[in-house]
C-alpha cells in the first residue's frame, strides 16, 4: 500500500507507484472526488475539448468582392497577353 504525508502547507506528493499507475507526468493535474462513504477517488484530469470552446479566436481573413474582382481581372489579363 502506498502512503503520503501531508505537509504543513497542505500539500502531498503522490507516491511514484501511484503516478506510474495513473500515467501522470510533472505538470499533469489530478482531480479528487469524495464518495458518500468518505472514500477519496484520485483521477487524472482529462482535457474536455468542450471546455476549450471560445478560448481561441479565429482570424477571419475575408476578401471583398472588389479585391476578388481585381485578382480575377488581373489573372485574366495575364492569360490573354500570353496567348497573343
Amino acid at each position: 500500500m502506498a502512503a503520503a504525508t501531508i505537509t504543513s502547507q497542505g500539500q502531498l506528493t503522490l507516491p511514484k507507484v501511484i503516478r506510474d499507475l495513473l500515467g501522470l507526468k510533472p505538470g499533469d493535474r489530478v482531480s479528487f472526488r469524495v464518495r458518500e462513504d468518505k472514500t477519496v477517488v484520485v483521477e487524472p484530469e482529462t482535457l474536455d475539448l468542450r471546455s476549450l470552446r471560445g478560448t481561441i479566436k479565429p482570424k477571419r481573413r475575408g476578401v471583398t468582392l472588389e479585391a476578388l474582382d481585381e485578382v480575377a481581372h488581373a489573372a485574366g489579363a495575364g492569360q490573354s497577353r500570353k496567348h497573343r
